[in-house]
């Protein structure tokens, strides 16, 4: 999947390449999508006005506002669909973290794919849209004995342990309640990930899972094992997020399945189940290439089948956690520009009405984002901009560097793309900014997914 920016023609009105080919529009189309926006996203040729599910952004605003989210259904649902056929022989679990409401609990039951959750919050939510619980795996490094004890009334199909105490505490929950619990083994295989260090999960100085070099993962094994209290489904790696080489996967299939074969040699149990996790990067800016579902199931299926037949052992059902890769593009961010400050020989700062506080990965991880003008055309020559919020912070930054008209002024409306995982997930109250709704479009209509909290909300909170 080739990651091009809206580059000049873009920032002008025109979406000018044409996207991915496992989510390819149809090629009469008046404007294509480039590879960091949603399927339906197109801009208009005589009015330049970014359009979603066949509405102008114009109207959208009016209606609900800004900022606000804009989740493209068809394109979410497509995403599913595509990491659903490319891994036939997987179970794929949509990581919940990236971004969950019950909405998309829906959305997901009617693509088929089972939800990763990995608080008591998600796990509820899950529920309450009535997702089976025998397709909802529960992840996380300090599962209180409340949220444990609700995943197993419920009947969670999968519990991912992650410590010796949380292996104790389950152990124990699951004699006292009589409920069958089954678990998966977490292990930090020592694969540096070419990511933020933030978001690399399977080095060894860090707080998930079981360390493989130590010996602790094993450990795990064989306690579980000796026990005989809680089932013991397979093994489960997580080397991190936003990441592009797949060598790292297949580094980490590698070493996983050595301990899989040790399991089995040693302890005479062959787990039926392997999960290699998520982590799959999306495109935010022309500097990104992300792989396809296609290309990733491949070459996952293969390094298995590969490494399997060397250690001579039957290959377990595997499955991964897709979240970033199918809602991250199928959403964007629409803003209201507020000021607009020109410094001379430097940049010019745009203010918008939002900020760190929906989207925070600039500020935390340095992240990179594109936008566009999204409300007219312009045939002014580009200008170097930096795109920020109206928070009290100096790192208050949306997008670092944006090449936008040179006209861009207060009133216009800017289009932030990929703005799906970990955006409405981490957005914060930061200087009592009330968050902003979501709004999923599909065909010509739109409807509130996620509504827009109000001062009142916050005023709620405030019992002093």
């Amino acid at each position: 999947m080739s990651g091009r920016a809206h580059e000049a023609g873009a920032i002008h009105g025109d979406f000018g390449y044409r996207g991915p080919a496992w989510l390819r529009v149809p090629p009469d189309v008046n404007a294509l999508m480039t590879s960091l926006w949603p399927q339906t996203a197109r801009k208009g040729d005589d009015d330049g006005v970014l359009r979603v599910g066949g509405i102008p952004v114009t109207e959208l605003a009016r209606e609900f506002g800004t900022p606000a989210y804009f989740l493209d259904e068809a394109d979410f649902r497509a995403r599913c669909g595509a990491f659903k056929k490319a891994f036939d022989r997987a179970d794929v679990y949509y990581a919940g973290k990236a971004f969950l409401c019950k909405a998309v609990v829906r959305m997901l039951m009617g693509e088929d794919l089972s939800l990763d959750v990995c608080t008591g919050g998600e796990l509820a939510t899950a529920l309450s849209a009535g997702m089976a619980p025998a397709r909802i795996g529960f992840h996380g490094n300090n599962k209180s004995p409340r949220e444990l004890e609700r995943a197993l009334d419920a009947g969670v199909g999968r519990i991912i342990v992650d410590s010796f105490d949380e292996i104790d505490r389950l152990t124990s929950l699951a004699e006292r309640l009589g409920k069958p619990a089954r678990v998966m083994i977490r292990v930090t295989v020592g694969v540096e990930a070419h990511t933020h260090e933030f978001i690399a999960t399977a080095h060894e100085d860090q707080k998930f899972g079981f360390g493989l070099a130590s010996g602790a993962a094993f450990a795990a094994a064989e306690r579980i094992l000796r026990d005989g209290v809680l089932d013991l489904l397979g093994l489960h790696s997580h080397i991190g997020s936003q990441i592009f080489d797949a060598s790292g996967f297949e580094v980490s299939a590698r070493r996983v399945l050595g301990l899989h074969k040790r399991i089995l040699d040693e302890l005479g149990v062959q787990l039926p189940e392997l999960d290699l996790g998520g982590g799959f990067g999306i495109a935010y800016t022309s500097q990104d290439d992300p792989s396809t579902p296609d290309d990733l199931a491949e070459r996952m299926f293969k390094i298995v089948k590969d490494e399997c037949a060397v250690l001579q052992i039957r290959e377990p059902k595997l499955s991964v956690e897709p979240g970033r890769a199918i809602v991250g593009p199928s959403m964007f961010t629409l803003y209201e520009v507020g000021t607009v400050k020109p410094l001379d020989g430097l940049r010019t700062y745009v203010s918008v009405d939002g900020g760190m506080s929906d989207n925070i990965r600039t500020a935390l991880y340095d992240a990179a984002y594109s936008a566009t003008l999204a409300s007219r055309s312009s045939h002014a020559e580009p200008t170097l901009a930096r795109v920020v919020g109206k928070h009290c912070e100096a790192g208050d930054v949306v997008v670092k560097d944006e090449f936008l008209p040179s006209d861009i002024r207060p009133g216009d409306l800017l289009a932030v793309p990929g703005t799906g995982a970990y955006c409405r997930s981490m957005a914060s109250n930061y200087n009592h900014v009330p968050r902003p709704p979501v709004v999923a479009v599909r065909d010509g209509q739109a409807r509130v997914i996620v509504r827009r909290e109000t001062e009142a909300d916050l005023l709620a909170l405030d019992v002093g």
